[in-house]
């Protein structure tokens, strides 16, 4: 069974679970984003035409939210918060540096798909602030040159 099956066949399952009720819309996309690693418009159409909606409503849905990704993201992910406490504590010049750093844009991914850099307006950890989150490890009190150091090492040392 390819890859692409199996995912398939676990997202059937998340439909059945939810008796395809389109009031499960969010959790079905929190479900088909776990399993796919994001939502592409192929993604979202059969997720409309399976709970019998409208495709604007899933893309609307989809968007509306910051958690989903609507691309695929690179292998190692960096989110940055920019609530009020993180940004008055210097979050705002740490994402620069990451920007300048790896040559990659918030929203986007470095050309070899190894590094994507995300925004996000608060991860409720404001008494850490400034907080990156990079992959799943939260840094707190972070500073541009440990943020960069500890992508560096998830990167194997080498930069863009």
């Amino acid at each position: 069974m390819s890859k692409e099956d199996n995912r398939r066949m676990l997202l059937e399952k998340a439909l059945k679970e939810y008796d395809f009720q389109a009031s499960a819309l969010l959790e079905i996309l929190h479900k088909a984003q776990s399993i796919y690693g994001y939502l592409s418009k192929d993604l979202l159409m059969d997720i409309a035409q399976s709970l019998h909606l409208p495709p604007s409503t899933v893309f609307g849905v989809a968007t509306f939210y910051s958690f989903f990704n609507l691309t695929k993201p690179g292998e190692h992910i960096v989110t940055g918060c920019l609530g009020t406490a993180c940004y008055v504590k210097g979050s705002e010049q740490i994402m620069q540096a990451i920007e300048r750093e790896f040559n990659v844009k918030r929203g986007g991914t470095t050309a070899d798909g190894k590094l994507s850099l995300f925004v996000t307006r608060c991860i409720g950890a404001c008494a850490l602030s400034p907080a990156i989150i990079v992959d799943d490890e939260v840094i707190g009190k972070a500073t541009k040159e440990v943020v960069i150091e500890r992508i560096k090492q998830l990167l194997g040392g080498s930069n863009q």
